[in-house]
């Protein structure tokens, strides 16, 4: 391509006015179309993350009667996701990073549509939870980068875009555990009939990832922000991305003054294009706010690169400078938060429809009153984490949502039936909790390398922790006979979740204390 800017091995890069002219319909389009496919991308994605667990909690039952699995073994069968998340989520920055996050996330969604597929037909138990392991690897991987990729993509919209993503989430896991049940009758009550369906929302989920797997070099219909392709959109702009703040780099290399298919003079200490020479004003522009941009450039050296989401992290820019994650406190904070949330959450997900079930509700009700309870995600998770966004300190929105997990369970074990819907509701509420832990992630790092760090990281020791939750929960419900202790239990680990949360919510990033 000619070459279309001036640029110095210091100082940032200066175009032609012509140049952007020439370029900005197709660049603008391009970005446009990518955008939206990503966004699309992202919602489908969401949508498949939870099916593979609200479904089989619906359904928890049948298939332990069907498999002839006992309350301990189906406590091991919901403790199943989280282990598979903090065994495979710690993988996934390092498979972006080679293959891409856009690829990783594409491979994930098959690897859900295969598993969800397989499992009701797998035959045993052992093949039930070895499909289960396969699904829930790729929602895995998918939790971990979604992070990464909003933060990347929409720096400026962390808060509203993760409020989307976590609304998707939210309704698709509302609309499993609402629907499997009466579409298993449909389908003639058939239990591996109601749980393989939803392979086909997984297969959907697929295709707007395809391009990214395809573009993972600059220059390509999927190219993301940070890929150099030449030429800048605009002020604050990149063809081929979105808008970007005044931190982010121009990305333009310091190989000398010849590029492929272009050539430069030199003038001074400056390599200008032909196409720049004589271009007055242009230049003019560039002695007079050449101090600014030569402190912005001072500042960015500073910074990681972001990682694009369609091309392997560290192939153009290099390796980003790893963190020190575990000397910083917040992380630690987030990690255990994120932990306990999820130990309720998978709990709930799990358990809730069996304890309304024992109560005398209905078998259709009970995956209503759990599909209310996951459904109350699907607002909320868009509105807390704008409203976080915009706190100094996330801490007393932590509170609150505890405040609704213990009434929440002080009615399951009161008035189980009577009051069903209200205790729906509550944990409802609580469940929010993992939008707003989506949210601080990306809050409590500066740069997209160390939001990476920190999603893997707090996911992954998240997940470990919240393991033997759900399984407990299923060996007392099976050596007490009742759910009064579960639900005791469930209420003890509200307590430490609202304390650990509330320090995860103070206005410090994970930069500044892992380098202390």
């Amino acid at each position: 391509m000619p070459s279309e800017e001036t640029r110095t091995k210091t100082h940032p890069t200066v175009r032609s006015s012509a140049a952007p002219e020439a370029r900005e319909p197709g660049g603008t389009s391009t970005r446009a179309w990518t955008t939206r496919l990503l966004v699309l991308g992202i919602v489908l994605s969401a949508l498949n993350l939870r099916p593979a667990i609200t479904s089989l909690g619906a359904l928890l039952e049948e298939v332990r009667d069907g498999l002839g699995m006992s309350g301990s073994v189906a406590g091991l069968l919901t403790s199943v996701p989280p282990l598979c998340f903090a065994v495979f989520g710690v993988m996934a920055p390092r498979l972006a990073r080679r293959f891409g996050a856009g690829a990783v996330v594409c491979a994930g969604m098959a690897a859900i549509a295969a598993g969800l597929a397989i499992r009701p037909y797998a035959g045993g138990t052992a093949g039930f939870l070895a499909a289960s392991a396969l699904a829930l690897m790729g929602i895995a991987v998918s939790n971990v980068l979604m992070p990464v990729i909003v933060k990347h993509w929409f720096p400026d919209r962390v808060g509203s875009m993760t409020g989307l993503y976590s609304m998707a989430l939210a309704l698709g896991t509302a609309l499993a555990a609402a629907v499997t049940v009466p579409l298993t009758d449909a389908l003639g009550g058939s239990w591996q009939s109601g749980l393989g369906l939803w392979a086909g929302l997984a297969v959907a989920a697929v295709v707007p990832w395809l391009p990214f797997v395809r573009g993972r070099g600059a220059g390509t219909a999927a190219a993301a922000p940070g890929e150099r392709t030449g030429v800048e959109a605009g002020p604050g702009k990149r063809a081929g991305g979105p808008e970007t703040g005044p931190g982010e780099r121009s990305r333009a290399t310091e190989t000398g003054p010849e590029r492929a298919g272009g050539s430069e003079t030199r003038l001074g200490d400056q390599a200008v294009s032909p196409e720049a020479d004589g271009d007055r004003p242009a230049r003019d522009r560039q002695t007079r706010d050449r101090p600014a941009r030569d402190q912005q450039a001072r500042d960015r050296q500073t910074r990681d690169r972001r990682t694009p989401a369609s091309a392997p992290a560290g192939s153009a820019a290099g390796e980003a400078p790893r963190l020190r994650i575990t000397r910083s406190r917040t992380a630690w904070a987030l990690a255990v938060f994120f932990g306990l949330q999820a130990t309720a959450a998978y709990i709930t997900m799990g358990w809730m429809a069996q304890i309304f079930r024992d109560a005398g509700v209905p078998a259709g009700t009970a995956g209503l009153l759990l599909a209310v309870t996951m459904v109350m995600g699907v607002p909320l998770a868009f509105v807390i984490p704008r409203l976080a966004t915009r706190l100094p300190h996330q801490g007393p929105i932590v509170l609150a949502l505890g405040v609704c997990g213990l009434a929440g369970y002080a009615g399951l074990y009161l008035a189980p039936a009577a009051g069903a819907w209200a205790w729906a509701l509550l944990l409802g509420v609580a469940n929010c909790a993992f939008p707003l832990a989506l949210t601080m992630v990306g809050m409590r790092a500066r740069s997209g390398p160390g939001v990476a760090q920190l999603s893997a990281f707090a996911q992954s020791t998240g997940y470990l922790i919240s393991i033997p939750g759900p399984l407990l929960v299923g060996v007392l419900y099976q050596h007490s006979g009742g759910w009064g202790l579960p639900i005791a239990l469930m209420s003890a680990l509200m307590i430490p979740q609202m304390a650990v949360g509330f320090l995860a919510g103070r206005d410090r990033t994970v930069e500044d204390e892992a380098g202390r």
